[in-house]
């Protein structure tokens, strides 16, 4: 009895130690996890929910310029401060920028009240793009505006197409700017062709828009127009074709050349979509009077500064949300970006490019 009983114990033994092996090997309960990970990890099972990680990401696109208005494309990332709504953000990612491809969009006024200004509209237009327009590597599309926008040439590199559509341009009707820019940026320039090949899907995205601001058609408003090409990293350059409050001063003068001393109200409107974009308004008397200024564009928009942040004062409400990317050590320079954005108000929406991610 007592070798049984020994036996027994043997045995009992035995399988315990089994049993505690194989519950090593393939244990019955996962391992202990924090409580927030295991509230992700078992919600999914339960409601079949989709959890999605939202990336809070800011970008902005600047140019830097000196007291002589020349370009400054030296500065490396602890030059920049950069705000939002005044309080100092940590920026994440710098890059210097050159030499991308451009997707350019050409918005002409053909509205009745720019009749007389037709030509030099043309005229205008032609020559920023024989001016700025590469070969094989840029691409521009037209749209003519009066009652409403209309595309009369999709994105091409084809110079001499995009002349011969400008030339066959006519005016007549009311003015809808607005629209005009809110679908160019919506419609075209949200996602324009890529670049050929193997290169980066990265280009510039740039607006000329040629008017004389006078908007009285439009559904959308000017905010909403501003908005738009903010999503979209639209930047506007705006030419005004308002020869109102114009003086020309004589060639022999200092400083001589044509000034605006007084701005109308549609150059107002022009002011304010360029500036809040990041770009520049324009107030010529003739069209030669833009040769340097489209020179000075088209390096401008080949030699920029990227930066990107977090914001810490961010929420999903979707308020308007200031920029200022400052020089701190380089008083006389002047930084051309962009003025703000708009935060977004629902997270499972995707944002279009250039927003907050």
């Amino acid at each position: 009895m007592r070798q049984l009983s020994i036996g027994v114990l043997l045995i009992a033994v035995l399988l315990g130690s089994a049993l505690v092996f194989a519950q090593q090997q393939n244990p019955a309960t996962p391992p202990a996890t924090p409580p927030a990970a295991a509230a992700e990890q078992e919600k999914p099972q339960q409601s079949g929910t989709k959890f999605i990680t939202t990336v809070n990401l800011v970008d902005v696109l600047f140019t830097v310029l000196d007291r002589r208005n020349k370009l400054v494309a030296s500065l490396e990332k602890q030059d920049f401060q950069v705000f939002d709504d005044n309080v100092l953000q940590d920026i994440r990612y710098f890059s210097k920028q050159s030499d991308l491809p451009l997707r350019i969009g050409m918005l002409l006024d053909t509205s009745n009240s720019i009749r007389d200004r037709l030509k030099f509209e043309q005229d205008a237009a032609n020559n920023f793009l024989f001016s700025v327009l590469r070969p094989r590597k840029d691409e521009a599309f037209v749209m003519t505006f009066d009652d409403e926008p209309q595309v009369i040439q999709n994105f091409t590199n084809d110079t001499g197409a995009l002349r011969d559509q400008i030339l066959r341009t006519r005016s007549g009707g009311g003015t809808a700017v607005y629209d005009a820019i809110y679908e160019a940026c919506e419609k075209e320039l949200s996602h324009p062709p890529r670049p050929p090949g193997d290169q980066p899907d990265v280009v510039r995205r740039v607006m000329i828009l040629i008017s004389d601001g006078e908007d009285n058609l439009s559904t959308h408003t000017r905010s909403e127009a501003i908005e738009m090409a903010q999503r979209t990293s639209v930047v506007i350059y705006s030419i005004s074709t308002s020869t109102q409050w114009i003086t020309i001063e004589e060639p022999n003068k200092e400083h001589s050349g044509n000034r605006k001393y007084h701005l109308t109200e549609g150059d107002q409107i022009l002011k304010s979509v360029a500036e809040e974009t990041g770009g520049r308004v324009f107030f010529p008397y003739h069209v030669d009077d833009l040769d340097q200024s489209f020179q000075d564009i088209g390096e401008e928009l080949r030699n920029q500064y990227s930066l990107a942040y977090n914001p810490t004062n961010h929420a999903l409400d979707g308020r308007y949300h200031k920029i200022r990317v400052d020089t701190p050590e380089h008083k006389g320079y002047q930084v051309r970006a962009r003025r703000g954005y708009y935060a977004r108000t629902n997270a499972t929406i995707p944002a279009p490019a250039g927003s907050v991610k």
